[in-house]
């Protein structure tokens, strides 16, 4: 018998910007900004441990990679969404 484990900070990591709980300011102007289709070249994620850094870096990648374009919301089905969602 072969027991997976996995991190519960990947089990429950959020999947959309919308999932993401308390980090309005870090999430509003993201959702905006691939609204309006006026992403910057460059973000950087800074903060304590555990704060929500490498799941907001992740979400915006798989919203900028994904089939249906520019997105503030992934479709999670093309493969790129299927890629970046794996880790």
């Amino acid at each position: 018998m072969t027991a997976t484990t996995t991190a519960l900070y990947r089990r429950y990591r959020p999947d959309s910007f919308a999932d993401v709980i308390g980090q309005e300011h870090v999430t509003e102007p993201l959702m905006t900004a691939l609204r309006k289709n006026r992403v910057n070249h460059a973000y950087l994620f800074s903060g304590p441990r555990g704060c929500g850094k490498t799941t907001s870096a992740r979400i915006l990648a798989r919203c900028l990679n994904c089939a249906q374009g520019p997105t503030d919301t992934p479709c999670g089905t093309c493969p790129s969404c299927v890629e970046l969602a794996r880790g």
